[in-house]
């Protein structure tokens, strides 16, 4: 299953967004009540929340990497929680880098495997009951913060500079997924990423209900240039447009650029057609970190693909490169007074063991 948000989406409503409004207002009634009233179920250490406010990415699973980084650094066992998005598997289950591909666990969570110990769950407690079974002393939730259904000490959104809330219409009228106010109401800070200003009047507003913010940028990792290289780009990721521009921020001349739906899988025709015209015009194929992981553990065609490709890797930088470790902090300082507060009240966290919910 793959998603690829309208592109009528990103840009100043239009007829479709207001001939959607009565469900995109049905939808928002439901997802914000849902993010209120909902119960959220405990777990005995920190949960950190890395989600944003519309459908499609905006860096999260990048800043949820680096969180996990300044985590280990402090001497942290993190564990990273996904829903598993665009793979196959239902059941929960610990991601094994070496072991599963991503038609079976998601693209997403073979990456945040690669940082630390990653659980796959579409039941998010159950996911965390694991980690905690599995030795982790803080969650990292890429997305699920709408979900409202485990309790979080700290909800980071993240909002691209770029695009911002998009046509600011809620589903399926525009890419909002809850009444933004509500969504507010529930963050801890927010997480400015890039340099534009469609995300100023968001910005603003949490700063009127006194809202925290950070800003952060992506950088290509490592000494990846490259300048004056023909090349020919691919992405299935919620904005392609992104990935095209930091190809050619490292000096690229993209010649052939091909745009494929979000976590979506290559057949072998589009795969073969990526090889020859690269072949034919000599171009060098470049693609993304999670397009790669997708392509990988196959045979025939899409290891030659996976062979001839060159990983434009990137990192979220925070401007503030404290921040992540302030976020972990005042985490654990929310779960040490959620817990006081709920062993005032008699409520016992979930264990580890607990049956699935």
């Amino acid at each position: 299953m793959i998603s690829e948000a309208p592109p009528f989406w990103w840009r100043k409503a239009d007829w479709r967004a207001w001939l959607l409004l009565p469900l995109s207002f049905l939808y928002g009634r439901i997802a914000g009540h849902r993010m209120a009233y909902a119960r959220r179920a405990s777990v005995p250490i920190p949960v950190i929340c890395v989600g944003n406010f519309t459908v499609g990415g905006a860096g999260k699973t990048p800043t949820a990497l680096t969180i996990a980084r300044a985590a280990k650094a402090k001497g942290l066992k993190p564990g990273f929680l996904s829903r598993g998005y665009g793979g196959s598997l239902d059941v929960t289950t610990v991601v094994d880098p070496d072991h599963h591909r991503a038609v079976a666990v998601g693209d997403e969570p073979l990456l945040l495997a690669q940082e630390a110990l990653t659980v796959i769950s579409r039941r998010r407690v159950e996911g965390a009951q694991r980690l905690v079974a599995e030795g982790a002393d803080l969650i990292i939730m890429d997305d699920g913060f709408q979900s409202a259904r485990l309790a979080i000490d700290y909800a980071l959104l993240v909002i691209d500079a770029t695009r911002g809330l998009g046509n600011g219409h809620i589903v399926p009228g525009g890419p909002v997924r809850a009444p933004i106010r509500q969504q507010l109401r529930s963050a801890t800070a927010l997480l400015k990423v890039g340099g534009g200003n469609a995300a100023d009047g968001i910005v603003r507003m949490a700063a009127r209900a006194a809202k925290p913010y950070f800003t952060a940028s992506l950088k290509v990792r490592g000494d990846n240039t490259l300048a004056g290289t023909k090349v020919l780009a691919f992405a299935g990721i919620a904005d392609p447009a992104k990935f095209f521009r930091t190809v050619e921020s490292r000096g690229a001349e993209i010649v052939v650029a091909k745009s494929f739906g979000d976590h979506e899988h290559l057949t072998e025709e589009e795969i073969d057609d990526i090889l020859t015209t690269a072949e034919r015009q000599g171009l060098l194929i470049v693609t993304t970190s999670k397009d790669f992981v997708r392509l990988s553990g196959h045979q025939g065609k899409a290891a030659r693909l996976v062979e001839k490709s060159r990983v434009i890797e990137v990192d979220m930088v925070f401007e503030d490169h404290l921040a992540p470790s302030l976020i972990i902090d005042r985490a654990i300082v929310a779960c040490r007074e959620r817990r006081l507060r709920e062993m005032k009240a008699g409520v016992k966290a979930i264990p580890a063991k607990a049956e699935p919910l």
